[in-house]
Order: C-alpha cells, then sequence, then structure tokens
C-alpha cells in the first residue's frame, strides 16, 4: 500500500504549528530616549515610552524600578533649515 505524500507534509505542518510560542515584542521602543526597567518577581520588563530622565524618574519613584538612556532611539535630525546660526566669517 503507498502512503500518499500529502498525509506526512500536512502531520509535520500540524506538529510545527502546535508546538509554535508566540512572538515576544520588542523590547525597546526607537520612538523614544528613555526607558524604564521594572523589576518584579518573575516578571521585569522595560517600558520605553519616555521622553526625558526627570519624567521616567517620577514613574520610577517609590517602585523597584531604574531609568536607563535608551540606545536604540532613533533619534531626530534637525534639518539645515534648523541649524544655528552662528557669525559667519567673510
Amino acid at each position: 500500500m503507498e502512503v500518499p505524500m500529502r498525509t506526512p507534509a500536512l502531520a509535520i505542518l500540524a506538529i510545527g504549528m502546535a508546538s509554535t510560542e508566540p512572538a515576544a515584542a520588542q523590547t525597546y521602543n526607537p520612538a523614544f530616549p528613555v526607558c524604564l526597567h521594572v523589576y518584579r518577581a518573575g516578571a521585569n520588563y522595560y517600558d520605553c515610552s519616555y521622553t526625558s530622565l526627570p519624567q521616567c524618574n517620577a514613574s520610577a519613584s517609590g517602585r523597584a524600578a531604574e531609568c536607563a538612556i535608551n540606545s536604540y532611539f532613533a533619534g531626530v535630525e534637525n534639518p539645515a533649515a534648523y541649524r544655528r546660526h552662528g557669525r559667519r566669517a567673510y
């Protein structure tokens, strides 16, 4: 008796789909320059949604947390029109 090739392929596909885990979210948000690292029992996480260190420190106050500079911050480049105009040498 010949076994159709579809049956083993479908079985492998079904096992593969059942054994996969959901993908984890990105840890660092490149849109914000400051991250809050929260320490919890069994679940440490980063919250990168702060625009300044004082803002983050206010949120971290009284909690098991610390603020850190987001090394993955994309930054905003200033266009040439917004550059400081100093004295020109003629």
